[in-house]
């Protein structure tokens, strides 16, 4: 079942079931722009469903993995430790609810005015819905390519 982040209510009861995602980390991501190229080579250049999925797994149970769609994805940034010794977990993270998007951050962030300057990994779209998926716990794939037709 997908829940909808529509107010306050609905993120801050979200932050707390999920343990504001501490001791987390990003396991699969997967976007869909809506554009496409025809079979007769054509393009259909539009951004049209701009969905963005992720998959975040954390140390704790009930829910120990969750799917979030950011759908009418308007920015993503990205950032990936290259160095030896540094990993990918999240300590915390912050979701911050504007007038017409939802932000989400893999740290701590006071407002809407500090994601300018953030450095680390950043979503934001129109809005966001979650549900749990436990079965996706572990390194198995979620996402598979299809195979090619032979």
């Amino acid at each position: 079942m997908w829940y909808e982040i529509a107010d306050e209510n609905d993120l801050n009861s979200f932050m707390k079931m999920f343990g504001g995602f501490h001791d987390s980390c990003i396991k699969e991501m997967k976007y869909l722009s809506g554009a496409y190229v025809k079979s007769d080579l054509s393009m259909f250049p539009c951004n049209k469903d701009r969905l963005l999925k992720v998959i975040i797994q954390r140390q704790y149970p009930n829910p120990c993995a969750i799917e979030m769609e950011f759908m009418g994805l308007l920015n993503m940034n990205l950032f990936l430790e290259d160095a030896d010794g540094y990993t990918c977990e999240i300590p915390a993270a912050t979701m911050i609810l504007a007038e017409d998007r939802i932000y989400w951050c893999d740290c701590i962030v006071s407002s809407e005015a500090d994601l300018e300057s953030y450095k680390g990994t950043l979503i934001c779209s129109k809005s966001v819905r979650w549900r749990e998926c436990d079965e996706y716990i572990g390194d198995e794939d979620v996402y598979i390519a299809r195979e090619a037709p032979s």
